[in-house]
Order: structure tokens, then C-alpha cells, then sequence
């Protein structure tokens, strides 16, 4: 792992913006199921919070055309800090500007990254306080833990599709002090990285692009802290008809626990059990994964990971979820070539024949 000087100064990911078309289910979902509190309606928007989040809001819900991410912002660990990062983006020629017009937050920074994605910086943030018959006797818990599906404790990470990992990667490590925890690389082609800005595994992580796109969102990931709500949140999603892509089960990467599903809005969601491995070690290096060990990397336990949308599907897509799966339904491994030409060739030959991809090899 690379020593940087400016390590620390990213406290950690505050808030995401999500798009999409149908806002009440999307708003429905994260409540009901995942027993998210809503804080503010504002416009086209609904804020929620999970019960362990510090501010505000952690997710705000946009109606829009198409399903995607608004934004992400990071908070800085002081006022000074996000100085100090704004200028060295500036100082490698990232424009951007300041605002101060979301609700429970002040002065913020906002930028694209070097792919496209809609990024913020801030450190004037309202800390949450629960009216009275919402307070915890637990006082580090800023609001009781909902009686209302299996409720997620926090906002965890962010994990961005990007047509050139190492790019992104570059940018977060460069400007922002984040460290490259562990990645995936296709020989001398980074396929994957994740980063971290304090000691968990990853704050932002960052996945190749099989298909050639730029801007997109892989998914955000709400914190459970223990894999049997996993399981429990598998069998809710099941039975009310929540779209479940994968898991549970745990990767080889980040050691994490993961459940992933789809939002009816068509976004695609983190469940994140234990938060796997954490890095203590303030010099460590970058574990580096070779595609002939994805299949641990991927999941420990052999859970597959659809072809057909792990791999290729982040929003915004030109494609309704439904539609990206019947397109993609016969591409992979030992089946006829993608209709997107840029996923044939971005596709390394490992994971083709991945035991942990649905419809490999045995």
C-alpha cells in the first residue's frame, strides 16, 4: 500500500444521491424493508437515514427518468482538509464549484471525476438529533433501531463502474489521500481497486466497465454488521418479491459479507454483513489479485455472480434492468458473443471461465 501524506483527510463516504423512476417504490423499499428513516421531503426528493447515521441524511431519492446516481460526498476530517483537497484538485486542473444548497450539509465542493461521476467534499454537516420518542438509551446510537423490516445501521461504501479503473483509482489516491487496499489486475490492466480513507476495507471502490461505459454506479451498500441479517433480508426480499442478484456469501476481496439486490427503481444495492477485514497495519501493502485466483476473490463460498449484470449492468443504463438481462442472457461463458462489442473484448478470459460467474465451467 502506497504511503500517502494526505491519508486521513477523506473521514468518510456522508451521503448518496440516488435517481430514480419510480421514487415511491425506491422510497418504499428503503423504508419498509431496510427500515430507514425519512428525515426531509424537498421537491422531487425524499431524505432518509439509517439509525447509526450520523447527519441528517445518508440517502436522498430523486425522481428521475432513468435510475443512477445524483452524487456522492465524502466529508473531510476538518475544515482545513477540505481546503487542502480542493486545491490539489484544482492544482490537477479538476474543475469544479462550491454550493451550499442541500439540506443538512453547508459549504460543499462539487466535481466530476475523471470518468464522469457527479462528486462532492464538504465538512459543515448537521448532526442528527431524534425528537424524543425516536432517542436510544444506547448514546451512541443517534435514534432507536426501527421496528420495520430488517433495518441497515448505516450508509457503508460506494463502489463506481468506470471505463479505466486505474484512472479513477489515480484520482482518489492523488488528490483525495485515499489508499488502494487491494485490486484485481488483468496482467498489466487494473480490472479492479478498492480504497479506503481510514481503516475499513473500503470507503470507494471501483469496478471495470465491461461494456465500455463511463459515469456509471455499480452500487452503494448499507451496513449490517452481522451475516445473519444477511440470510434474514434474503429471505424478506424472497418472499415479497425484491429482485435478489446474489449471496449471501463473502468475498475473498474485503473478507466483506454481501447480499446484493436490485431497488424496484433499478439501482443496484449492498447488503453488507461483518465489514471483513479491517487495516490496522498503517503500512501495509496493496494486495494484489490475480484473475487466476478470482474465484476466491469473488466469493469464498461459491455463490455465483450473474454474467448478466454483475459484470455489465450500472446505472444509468440505455437499458431497463429487465431488458439488459434478456439482452445479456446468453452472454458468457461457452455462449454466443455480447451484442455490446466493447464487453467481448474488455472481458478478460479468467473470468470467462470464473467458477464464481453464473454459467461457467464446472
Amino acid at each position: 500500500m502506497s504511503e500517502n501524506p494526505t491519508r486521513f483527510e477523506i473521514a468518510h463516504l456522508a451521503r448518496v444521491e440516488l435517481f430514480s423512476p419510480k421514487p415511491q417504490e425506491t422510497e418504499d423499499f428503503f423504508t419498509r424493508f431496510l427500515g430507514m428513516y425519512v428525515t426531509h421531503r424537498e421537491g422531487q426528493s425524499v431524505y432518509l437515514r439509517g439509525y447509526e447515521d450520523p447527519y441528517q441524511w445518508s440517502l436522498k431519492v430523486t425522481e428521475s427518468a432513468e435510475a443512477g446516481m445524483g452524487h456522492a460526498a465524502l466529508r473531510t476530517s476538518s475544515p482545513e482538509a477540505l481546503e487542502r483537497r480542493v486545491a490539489s484538485l484544482k492544482d490537477g486542473n479538476v474543475d469544479g464549484g462550491w454550493t451550499e444548497d442541500h439540506f443538512g450539509f453547508g459549504k460543499t465542493f462539487e466535481y466530476r471525476s475523471t470518468d464522469g461521476h457527479n462528486l462532492s467534499l464538504l465538512w459543515e454537516a448537521e448532526k442528527y438529533v431524534a425528537p424524543e420518542e425516536l432517542r436510544s438509551k444506547i448514546l451512541s446510537r443517534p435514534s432507536k433501531k426501527p421496528l420495520s423490516g430488517i433495518p441497515v445501521k448505516r450508509i457503508d461504501h460506494l463502489n463506481l463502474m468506470s471505463s479505466d479503473v486505474s484512472a479513477t483509482k489515480n484520482e482518489f489516491e492523488r488528490h483525495l489521500g485515499f489508499r488502494t487496499t487491494e485490486r484485481v489486475v488483468d496482467g498489466e490492466v487494473e480490472i479492479g481497486a478498492w480504497m479506503s480513507s481510514n481503516i475499513l476495507g473500503h470507503e470507494v471502490a471501483c469496478m471495470r466497465d465491461m461494456t465500455g461505459g463511463r459515469g456509471k454506479l455499480h452500487h452503494v451498500a448499507f451496513y449490517y454488521g452481522t451475516g445473519q441479517h444477511n440470510v434474514d433480508a434474503a429471505e424478506m426480499f424472497r418472499d415479497y418479491d425484491i429482485q435478489i442478484e446474489a449471496g449471501p456469501d463473502v468475498h475473498g476481496i474485503t473478507q466483506g459479507q454481501f447480499l446484493y439486490v436490485f431497488e424496484p427503481g433499478g439501482n443496484r444495492i449492498e447488503l453488507f454483513g461483518e465489514a471483513g477485514y479491517l487495516h490496522l497495519d498503517p503500512d501495509a501493502e496493496t494486495k494484489t489479485w490475480q484473475m487466476s485466483d478470482i474465484d476466491t476473490g469473488l466469493a469464498v463460498g461459491g455463490a455465483k455472480l450473474p454474467w448478466e449484470t454483475y459484470f455489465t449492468y450500472g446505472t444509468p443504463s440505455p437499458l431497463s434492468l429487465d431488458q439488459h438481462i434478456e439482452q445479456f442472457a446468453h452472454f458468457g461463458p461457452g455462449a454466443e458473443p455480447a451484442p455490446v462489442e466493447a464487453a467481448v473484448d474488455g472481458t478478460p478470459v479468467a473470468i470467462d471461465e470464473s467458477r464464481a460467474v453464473a454459467g461457467a465451467p464446472a
